[in-house]
């Protein structure tokens, strides 16, 4: 990937696309007809809602006399990115928090620090032991003395919602 192109890593390639389209004063309709191309194909890549494959790749830089495997090459650094974003988020084992447990809402779209109380609630008030360590272990005895009142989740000590505390 040439030097030009070095400052764009993690962006994605249809920005990067768009903008040496507009630099060239070429629409993205005439452009994509002269690949042959579907012209909503480039436009949602240059929108970024579509994925670079790499035969469009190469047909695009071959149009624009581009490095060959430079649109690719951003392609890829930008997934790298995506994938490190992802891995920054962090969630409880869902091997011991089932999806059942959660049957109205996505797991994956979770907000787990913003929902904690929703969470927290939700495992004390129909999860199985497991499940109920897992969320001590992912949120520790603080946050979940602080929802729940207890620390305990053993024998009769297992934590009660405080609204549902009728002693």
């Amino acid at each position: 990937m040439t030097k030009e192109f070095d400052k764009y890593k993690g962006i994605h390639p249809g920005l990067v696309l768009e903008r040496e389209l507009k630099k060239r004063k070429l629409s993205k309709r005439a452009f994509a007809l002269l690949l042959p191309e579907h012209p909503q194909t480039l436009n949602a890549i240059t929108k970024g809602i579509r994925n670079l494959n790499t035969p469009l790749a190469l047909k695009i830089e071959n149009a624009l006399g581009l490095e060959e495997g430079s649109m690719m090459m951003l392609q890829v650094f930008y997934e790298i990115k995506k994938q490190k974003e992802g891995q920054n988020k962090q969630h409880p084992d869902f091997s011991i928090i089932h999806k059942s447990l959660f049957w109205d809402t996505d797991l994956v779209k979770i907000d787990w620090e913003k929902h904690a109380r929703y969470v927290i609630q939700r495992v004390f008030e129909r999860g199985t032991h497991e499940q109920k360590q897992e969320v001590m272990r992912f949120y520790g005895a603080t946050k979940i003395k602080e929802i729940t009142g207890r620390t305990s989740i053993s024998g009769k000590n297992s934590p009660v919602m405080p609204h549902l505390n009728t002693r």
